[in-house]
C-alpha cells in the first residue's frame, strides 16, 4: 500500500500533484509560527500559482532523471 499512493499520484495531471504536495507539506508543518515553515508556504503558494497561471513548463520525473543521467553519466 505504501508503495501504491505515489504510485498513483504519479498518473495524476501535473497541476493537481502540486496541490497533493502543497498540502502534504502543509500537514508537516509542526510550529506554525517559525519563520522556515512561513518561507516554505510563500514559496509553495508562489509555485502553484505559477502552474496554475501557466508560466512554468513542468517535466515529469522520468524525463529528469534521464536528461540528469545524460548529462552527468
Amino acid at each position: 500500500m505504501q508503495k501504491q499512493v505515489p504510485e498513483e499520484a504519479m498518473q495524476l495531471e501535473p497541476g493537481t500533484r502540486a496541490m497533493i504536495a502543497e498540502t502534504l507539506l502543509e500537514s508537516l508543518d509542526f510550529e506554525e509560527d517559525s519563520e522556515v515553515s512561513r518561507a516554505w508556504r510563500a514559496e509553495i503558494q508562489r509555485r502553484c500559482e505559477q502552474v496554475d497561471r501557466g508560466e512554468v513548463e513542468l517535466i515529469d520525473s522520468d524525463t529528469v532523471r534521464a536528461e540528469l543521467r545524460k548529462k552527468y553519466a
